[in-house]
């Protein structure tokens, strides 16, 4: 028998350190309370969290599952994990309020090749301020351990967020009108989307150091790449409680144009000007260093639209004061009009200032 085959097996020996985990529940828990709602039942550790719904007249939950995508190589690479987690809760929580959903709570999955206790503690002390921004509660969690299966340093995060929404105030393309006005809200960068394309270009081919300064971005491009994604569930919120929202457009993966395309109705079309807006420099040195044609970068990135907002034109110049005293700075794209079937249902025209 060899050594090998004499020293008793143990699930530490194969790679998995169940104190490791304990002590980092022990580290995140604070940040994790932080993240709660008065509805929320029990406490962290039980085998499932606990929600009050609450009084609804006809309440229907809407929930949404997402993850960060390979933004997360650059969290790795610069060894920084403690906004990723408020990308992930972005990237859930906006989906919902397109729907005029408010959320209520989120769940999130860790897998890890090793639990380094402060590692993982920095991922969801991010998560927790996520929550926060959203006015949700952090309501549990996993985190899974994959010796083997992942390199110690390597991580993957998803979360699952659930809402409700009352049935009569549910948003959508059915209450999209001939005339309202399409208000578009700033990102603060490439969000979560994109990563893929931007390293490429970036750090692949053009050889750009993370750490290195740039003068056009006026910091460091890690600093940039890991710009936290713009968290905009309480603005929406607030915006659908005070004027005629009829529906949002959260935009991600497929750009301003492939996104709002799924909230407009067949035989409108939302006429939007490049005019109106000046995408980041980010999209700008992407677009330059990498030679990407304009319909590329707008199919892949927001290029400086985080979220829409149609509403009905009454309400135009409410909408943008509301948003401006939330101090974000919105705008008019464009508006919605009637059209011929078979019509494109976004239409984007003109060009950027100084692109």
């Amino acid at each position: 028998m060899t050594n090998s085959e004499s020293t008793p097996a143990s699930y530490a020996a194969a790679g998995v350190d169940i104190d490791a985990g304990e002590r980092a529940v022990e580290l995140f828990a604070p940040a994790a309370k932080r993240a709660s709602r008065p509805e929320v039942r029990g406490g962290l550790g039980g085998f499932a969290g606990l929600f009050a719904l609450g009084k609804y007249r006809e309440p229907l939950l809407a929930a949404g599952s997402d993850g960060v995508g390979t933004k997360l190589a650059v969290a790795r690479a610069l060894n920084k994990h403690d906004t990723i987690g408020i990308d992930l809760v972005a990237m859930c929580v906006d989906d919902l309020v397109v729907c005029g959903a408010e959320p209520l709570f989120l769940q999130d999955y860790i897998a890890i090749g090793k639990v380094v206790p402060e590692h993982v503690a920095e991922i969801v002390s991010g998560i927790a301020e996520g929550c926060v921004q959203a006015g949700c509660a952090l309501l549990g969690g996993e985190t899974a351990e994959h010796p083997g299966l992942m390199a110690p340093d390597e991580y993957d995060v998803s979360a699952t967020a659930v809402g409700v929404v009352e049935a009569d105030e549910l948003l959508g393309p059915d209450q999209v009108r001939d005339g309202d006005v399409v208000i578009g809200m700033p990102s603060s960068g490439l969000h979560s989307n994109g990563y893929s394309l931007a390293r490429h270009v970036l750090l692949e081919r053009a050889g750009m150091p993370l750490d290195g300064f740039d003068e056009g971005l006026r910091r460091t491009l890690g600093e940039e790449l890991l710009e936290p994604t713009r968290i905009y569930a309480k603005d929406c919120l607030a915006l659908a409680a005070e004027c005629e929202v009829h529906t949002f457009c959260h935009v991600t993966g497929g750009g301003l144009a492939g996104n709002l395309a799924r909230v407009i109705p067949e035989g409108h079309t939302a006429r939007l000007s490049r005019a109106t807006w000046s995408p980041q420099q980010i999209f700008r040195t992407i677009s330059s260093v990498g030679t990407v044609p304009l319909e590329e970068m707008e199919k892949t990135f927001n290029m400086g639209v985080g979220m829409v907002a149609v509403v009905a034109a009454h309400d135009r110049d409410r909408a943008l004061a509301m948003l401006t005293a939330r101090h974000l700075d919105a705008w008019v794209l464009g508006e919605v009009t009637a059209a011929e079937e078979g019509a494109p249902r976004v239409e984007l025209t003109g060009e950027h200032p100084g692109y």
